[in-house]
């Protein structure tokens, strides 16, 4: 069920992006340092688009593997201290 719904909501982003790029066929004129073009705008908002989803991916990864490590870290002082609570608890108790 959570396939069809992203499939369908993928294919409304679709429609809506088609819809977009038949409206503004015309070329727009983009200006870099040492170059100029001339691309269609529904290109130029696809590429930007697809763009920044690339850069937030990237951005995640990085977030995600700093907490992973982190997760990691912290797994690990917990086994030891369980492991030093359960050798605590093996060594006989001493009376005075």
């Amino acid at each position: 069920m959570l396939k069809l719904i992203k499939f369908i909501l993928l294919l409304g982003i679709a429609l809506l992006g088609a819809g977009f790029a038949s409206i503004n066929p015309e070329p727009v004129d983009v200006h870099f340092y040492f170059h100029d073009l001339k691309v269609p705008l529904g290109l130029l908002v696809l590429v930007m688009v697809g763009l920044g989803a690339l850069l937030g991916v990237f951005s995640s990864l990085l977030l995600m593997a700093r907490v992973r490590h982190e997760n990691q870290r912290l797994r690990r002082q917990a086994r030891l201290a369980s492991e030093e609570v359960n050798n605590l608890r093996t060594i006989p108790v001493k009376d005075r």
